[in-house]
């Protein structure tokens, strides 16, 4: 019987050469988003995805992300898609049920068509929190994405 040390594994392999990504970004909270974005594809070039090979399309607010990332995913035309975003908490419940129904609909989108879907939907509680967080949750966003393309055609 081996020892858990000699298992087989997969090891993280972030060379991005040749993927087609889609990114579903938000517009509310544009400065943010913004950030999120320059982030993220910063970090796919660094990763061999080229900049042709990358596709933004815009959406009003979070909710609406799930329904774009849904019909990326059918078109066949992406290996991974990356949702982009700022959720703020207000003084209303509305927060709450942003930040859950857009987590939730980005999590069934990937789970429904098996595709890589990074979600780097910031849920914050003030714009400094999402203005610290924004250039490292982009940069991550792309590495997971492509992460996670290359382990899936590895199992």
């Amino acid at each position: 019987m081996g020892t858990p040390n000699k298992l087989p594994e997969c090891h993280p392999d972030l060379n991005g050469a040749g993927l087609k990504i889609g990114i579903a970004m938000s517009r509310f909270n544009i400065d943010v988003c913004e950030g999120l974005l320059g982030a993220c594809v910063t970090e796919l070039l660094k990763l061999g995805v080229a900049k042709e090979d990358i596709f933004l399309a815009s959406v009003p607010g979070a909710l609406e992300i799930s329904l774009v990332l849904q019909k990326m995913a059918k078109s066949g035309k992406f290996d991974a898609l990356v949702a982009l975003g700022a959720i703020i908490r207000g003084e209303t419940y509305h927060f709450e049920l942003v930040a859950n129904e857009s987590g939730s609909g980005v999590t069934r989108v990937m789970l429904d068509s098996s595709m890589p879907i990074a979600n780097a939907i910031l849920t914050v509680e003030d714009d400094e929190q999402a203005l610290v967080r924004m250039s490292e949750k982009g940069a991550d966003a792309a590495r997971v994405v492509v992460e996670m393309v290359n382990l899936l055609k590895k199992i």
